[in-house]
């Protein structure tokens, strides 16, 4: 007698819940698949109502809204309003047909809507299947009204392995940031527990909308660029001036495509690398990239949370977000008539020195205190802090020539680590076995030959960098030290190299370099633009 086969078809009821519980993992997840259904239907306006303790969501469009018919199909399995048979990309943010049935799957749905030619509306509840209850007419205002009720009811395990009330209502509004980030002209309002929670009001801009999500931020500290590419798509870059707006998670590393916040590793670590120098320490940027390419260049079948995607050319975009950030950071000067004017006249020299006109023509006047050049370009004047600006210098110099030279005699370091034997190999120093716990170095960065400090220079790129903080760190070493007297030969040479600079703007490390002061700042504080008669009180009563 033959046997039974061991592997059997799986219960079509489980295979339903398992697709629906891939694209619905969550409360956030409802409210993605909504309002981006909401958007695709035209909406300006977004109202998001949250009862988590229910597992319950309601959201409410002003967008075009469905007629009865579409009504009766709108849950069914894979249908779409948004692809033909003919074309498979996606042109909007929904493509797929599957989260109204998902959601009918694993809650208890209802949709009210009226089509905006419609004279009433309709009110459909659908059971488990998709499949629509008896219509009943509603008064409603042209849109649609989408509840969810009930989710995961059926499926007590999902509910119990979700994350704490706490840990949900981060992951709700970080999907509300993100949806008002792409879409700045929307209108979102949210409660929760129906009392009023969020509430966004329509912007212009991106960095007007960051100024809602970030409201410990000013409107100075923000630059954006746009760049049409024609018909490769267009890139909008918002930048946080890095000495102002940095973080110590890069939480705030934000890139959108066609209207959606995702995760794209590589385009992240290209925005990332793009200010890593202009920033303090282990710190990281506040950075919003959007990206609208042509949907033929994107496949967003990737992940189910649409989170991710396949991108063509990722190495060319990469190299146009850093192009594009370098381009956003030189900024005019800031004024600001509420502060006092000697402080106003230290913004405005801070903001120029950080992130103003490039440095050009510079005429070095005196040295100050052994430790600031003061230098003089055209109407203003420029001081600027010898031993970073001289960082500056090297480091470029560094990335341009890293070069190893043969030393005369082997440099013996004591008692390296395993870890700093192949960190040292990472920067091209192979550390020979020389007996005793010593370990002999051949070959040295031609920067360090002639450091008295050689050793301690060595030993402390063997405690763990990558190339270009190694650069950074022997940069900063055998820069010119504070409190060095500089004559004017050296001081105008000086100034003359960090010219040449890339980024003279900041030191590796991020530390601005340059204060400058305008001619017309210092006018204003000196109030050289009163009349001479009112100045010296001689003007009639």
């Amino acid at each position: 007698m033959a046997s039974l086969p061991r592997i059997q078809p799986l219960p079509a009821p489980w295979v339903a819940r398992m697709a629906a519980g891939e694209v619905i993992d969550s409360l956030a997840a409802v409210v993605r698949e909504l309002c981006e259904n909401s958007l695709d239907a035209g909406a300006q306006r977004l109202v998001i109502d949250l009862w988590p303790e229910q597992w319950r969501v309601r959201v409410a469009d002003d967008g075009g809204g469905m007629s009865l018919a579409d009504l009766q199909i709108a849950a069914a399995a894979h249908t779409s309003s948004k692809l033909s048979p003919d074309r498979f990309t996606a042109e909007q943010l929904g493509f797929r047909g599957e989260a109204l049935h998902s959601l009918a799957r694993l809650g208890r749905l209802t949709i009210a809507s009226r089509a905006a030619e419609a004279e009433s509306g309709w009110q459909i509840s659908y059971n488990h299947s998709g499949q629509p209850q008896a219509p009943t007419p509603i008064a409603i205002a042209a849109g649609c009204i989408v509840e969810v009720q009930q989710l995961f009811q059926d499926w007590q395990e999902r509910r119990q392995s979700q994350p704490s009330s706490a840990q949900q209502l981060r992951a709700l509004q970080q999907q509300i940031q993100n949806l008002v980030l792409a879409h700045p002209n929307l209108t979102v309002q949210v409660t929760q527990n129906d009392r009023p929670w969020l509430a966004f009001a329509p912007t212009q801009q991106p960095q007007e909308r960051l100024l809602q999500l970030l409201p410990n931020t000013s409107p100075a500290d923000w630059r954006s660029q746009q760049l049409d590419l024609g018909p490769e798509g267009q890139l909008q870059v918002v930048v946080g001036l890095p000495d102002r707006c940095h973080r110590r998670r890069p939480d705030w590393v934000k890139l959108a495509v066609n209207g959606r916040v995702v995760r794209v590793p590589e385009l992240e670590q290209a925005m990332i690398g793009a200010l890593h120098r202009s920033l303090p320490r282990d710190r990281f940027p506040v950075v919003f990239a959007h990206l609208q390419v042509p949907p033929s260049q994107v496949d967003w079948h990737r992940h189910p949370g649409k989170a991710e995607l396949f991108l063509q050319d990722l190495p060319i975009w990469s190299e146009r977000l850093q192009q594009a950030i370098a381009q956003t950071l030189p900024i005019d000067v800031a004024q600001d008539s509420e502060l006092p004017a000697s402080a106003a006249l230290l913004r405005v020299a801070e903001t120029t020195g950080s992130y103003g006109e490039s440095p050009s023509h510079l005429r070095a006047i005196a040295q100050v205190l052994n430790t600031y050049v003061l230098a003089e370009q055209g109407d203003s004047l420029w001081l600027i802090e010898q031993h970073i600006a001289h960082e500056r210098v090297l480091f470029e110099q560094l990335q341009d020539d890293w070069q190893l030279v043969d030393c005369k005699q082997p440099i013996l370091l004591p008692k390296l680590s395993l870890e700093q034997r192949l960190q040292l190999e990472r920067l091209g120093m192979t550390a020979e076995d020389f007996g005793d716990d010593l370990w002999a170095i051949r070959q040295i960065p031609a920067a360090l030959e002639k450091r008295e400090d050689l050793v301690e220079a060595l030993l402390e790129l063997s405690r763990g960098w990558d190339l270009s903080a190694a650069q950074a760190a022997i940069a900063c070493r055998t820069a010119i030290r504070n409190g060095s007297i500089l004559d004017p030969i050296e001081q105008q040479t000086l100034l003359d190299r960090w010219q040449r600079c890339r980024q003279p703007r900041t030191c590796p490390h991020g530390r601005p370099i340059a204060l400058v002061l305008p001619e017309t700042s210092l006018a204003r504080y000196f109030r050289r633009q009163w009349m001479i008669g009112r100045s010296h009180g001689l003007t009639e009563s």
